[in-house]
C-alpha cells in the first residue's frame, strides 16, 4: 500500500540525528513549559518562532510540534501533584488526579496519564496518516471561492468554540482580519492602515503579534497572582498500575482517544474541548460513578487520553487544507511562512518529506516522551518549587532578543510592547486573544481569494453560492451563527464555558 511507502520516506526523515535531536529538544520543552504552570504552549511557541530562522524547515516544525504535544503530557504532572493545570487541557486532571495524589496513589496517576497519553498519541497518528492525505486530494481542487469560504467557516466554528462571551469572540476575529490588512495593497501599492508609520509598510509582523499577546501578556497576568505552589508529595511511590487499575483505565482510555480524535479536527476545539467531552462521557458511563471527585482512575485515563488524542488531530486542517483549528496551529502556519512555505494541500505533494516526516516525527516522539517523563518525575517535581518571579525576567529578555534579531529593528520590540499591553488588557476584559490570532493568520489569504473570486466571476458575488462546495461551507456558517444565537443555547453555551473554568 502507498501508506506504508510514505511512512517508509516519514520515517527515514523522523530518524535523521538533525531531526531525531529537534524531536528531542521539542518534547522535553514542551514538558518542561507543561509543567510549570503559567507558561502554555502558545507563548513557548510564540518565543520561539524567530530561532527557526536559521533552522532547517523540517527540523523546525519537528521541534515545534514537540512541545504542543509535549505540553500535553507535562501539564497533568502539575494537576496531580498541585493541582493546578500546567496547560489548558489538563484542568480537568486536577479534578481526579489531584485526589488520587492525596490517597497516595500519585504513581499509578501519572503512569496512567503517561500510559493513556501514549496510546491516544499513537492511534491519533494513525489517524492523521490516513485521512490527512485524501482530504488533501480532495482540497487540490479547491478554487477561490472554495478557500474563501472554508476560511469562513474556520473563523466562525472557532468563535462559536471561543471561551466566554460570543460578541467578544466575534470582535477579536474582526480585529485580527483588520489587523491583517496593515501594510502595502498587494494590488494597488497604497499604504493601508499604516497611518504615517513607514515601518508599516510591510504589515505587521505575525512573530511580533504572537509574542506581545500571548508571551508578554500571559507573564504581566501570571504577576499578579500569588504564588503559592505547595507541591503535594515530594517523593512519588510506585508507578506501576494495579491490575484492577489496568481493567478500569483501557475502556477509559479507548473511549478518550476517539473522543480527541474526532473533536481535535474541528477549528477552536483541538485538546480542551476533548478532555472535557471525555471526562463529561466516563463520568456518564463508568460503573464508578460514585467514586468520580474522589480519585477515579477513569476521571485521569479518559480526558489525558483525549487532550493528546486532539493536539495530534488538530494538525490534520494544518496539513491539508492550510487553515489553523486553534492558535498553536496558527503559529504553526506563521514558522511554515517563515520557512517559506506555503501552508495548503500541494505541502503534501510538493514537500512529501514534510509532511511524511512531521507525521513520523509524532510516533518518535509519543515515544520518547514515555521512556523519558517517568524517569524523570523527580526533575520535574523540584522545578515546580521555582518561584515564577525568577523566571519571567529571562522569558522577557529572551523575547525581547528574539524580537529584535528579526530585522535588527528596535521598532519591533515597541510593537511587541504593545500587543503585550493589549493582551493584558484583553485577558482583563475576558477576551479570548486566540481568535484575533486566526483572524490575523486568515485575513491576507481571505482577501487574497476573495478577490481572485471576485476577478474571474467578473464581479459577481453570487459565485460563492454557485459552486456547491462553497455554497455548503457558507450555509454550514450562516446556521452555526444563527444556531449559537438562539437565546436558550447561547445561555447554556457561557454557562458550560463558566463552570469549566471553575474546574
Amino acid at each position: 500500500m502507498e501508506i506504508f511507502s510514505n511512512l517508509a520516506l516519514g520515517f527515514g526523515v523522523a530518524l535523521s540525528p538533525f531531526n531525531l535531536m529537534m524531536c528531542l529538544v521539542g518534547v522535553i520543552l514542551g514538558t518542561l513549559i507543561g509543567v510549570l504552570p503559567g507558561v502554555g504552549p502558545v507563548a513557548t511557541i510564540a518565543m520561539l518562532l524567530p530561532i527557526t530562522f536559521n533552522l532547517d524547515p523540517i527540523g523546525a516544525l519537528i521541534m515545534l510540534a514537540g512541545i504542543y504535544y509535549g505540553a500535553q503530557y507535562g501539564g497533568s504532572t502539575t494537576a496531580i501533584l498541585v493541582n493546578l493545570p500546567g496547560e489548558s487541557s489538563s484542568v480537568v486532571t486536577c479534578l481526579e488526579g489531584y485526589q488520587m495524589a492525596r490517597r497516595g496513589r500519585a504513581g499509578p496517576a501519572l503512569a496512567t496519564a503517561a500510559i493513556g497519553s501514549f496510546f491516544a498519541g499513537c492511534v491519533s497518528t494513525l489517524v492523521v496518516a490516513l485521512f490527512a492525505p485524501p482530504l488533501a486530494e480532495v482540497a487540490l481542487k479547491f478554487g477561490p471561492s472554495e478557500y474563501f469560504s472554508l476560511m469562513v467557516l474556520g473563523l466562525v466554528a472557532a468563535t462559536v468554540l471561543a471561551h466566554g462571551s460570543l460578541i467578544k469572540a466575534i470582535a477579536m476575529v474582526l480585529l485580527g482580519l483588520l489587523l491583517g490588512l496593515v501594510g502595502t495593497d498587494v494590488n494597488s501599492g497604497v499604504l493601508r492602515f499604516a497611518f504615517g508609520v513607514s515601518e508599516l509598510a510591510d504589515g505587521i509582523g505575525f512573530v511580533v503579534v504572537a509574542m506581545g499577546m500571548f508571551g508578554l501578556a500571559e507573564i504581566i497576568v501570571n504577576l499578579e497572582q500569588t504564588d503559592k505552589r505547595e507541591v503535594f508529595t515530594s517523593k512519588v511511590g510506585s508507578l506501576m498500575p494495579s491490575r484492577e487499575d489496568f481493567k478500569r483505565m483501557t475502556p477509559s482510555i479507548l473511549r478518550g482517544t476517539v473522543i480527541g480524535s474526532a473533536l481535535g479536527i474541528l477549528p477552536g476545539g483541538g485538546a480542551l474541548l476533548a478532555s472535557f467531552a471525555a471526562y463529561t462521557v466516563e463520568k456518564k458511563v463508568s460503573k464508578y460513578a460514585h467514586e468520580f471527585g474522589k480519585g477515579a482512575i477513569e476521571g485521569v485515563a479518559g480526558p489525558e487520553s483525549a487532550n493528546n488524542a486532539g493536539a495530534q488531530t488538530s494538525f490534520i486542517p494544518l496539513l491539508t487544507l492550510g487553515i489553523p483549528g486553534n492558535a498553536v496551529m496558527a503559529l504553526m502556519i506563521g514558522a511554515m511562512m517563515i520557512q517559506g512555505i506555503a501552508p495548503g494541500p500541494q505541502v503534501m505533494t510538493e514537500r512529501p518529506q514534510l509532511f511524511w516526516g512531521m507525521i513520523a516525527s509524532m510516533w518518535v516522539g509519543n515515544l520518547m516522551l514515555v521512556i523519558l517523563n517517568l524517569p524523570m518525575i523527580g526533575l520535574w517535581i523540584k522545578l515546580l518549587t521555582v518561584p515564577y518571579r525568577i523566571l519571567y525576567p529571562a522569558i522577557l529578555v529572551f523575547m525581547c532578543i528574539g524580537v529584535f534579531s528579526l530585522s535588527n529593528n528596535p521598532f519591533d520590540v515597541l510593537i511587541m510592547a504593545f500587543f503585550g499591553v493589549l493582551g493584558y488588557i484583553c485577558a482583563k476584559l475576558a477576551c479570548e486573544p486566540a481568535p484575533m490570532i486566526l483572524g490575523f493568520i486568515l485575513g491576507p489569504l481571505m482577501e487574497e481569494n476573495l478577490r481572485r473570486a471576485m476577478l474571474l466571476s467578473r464581479g459577481d458575488p453570487l459565485v460563492f453560492f454557485q459552486k456547491p462546495i462553497s455554497a455548503t461551507f457558507l450555509i454550514i456558517s450562516i446556521l452555526l451563527l444563527v444556531v449559537i444565537s438562539l437565546p436558550a443555547l447561547r445561555s447554556k453555551r457561557e454557562e458550560a464555558f463558566a463552570g469549566d473554568e471553575q474546574k
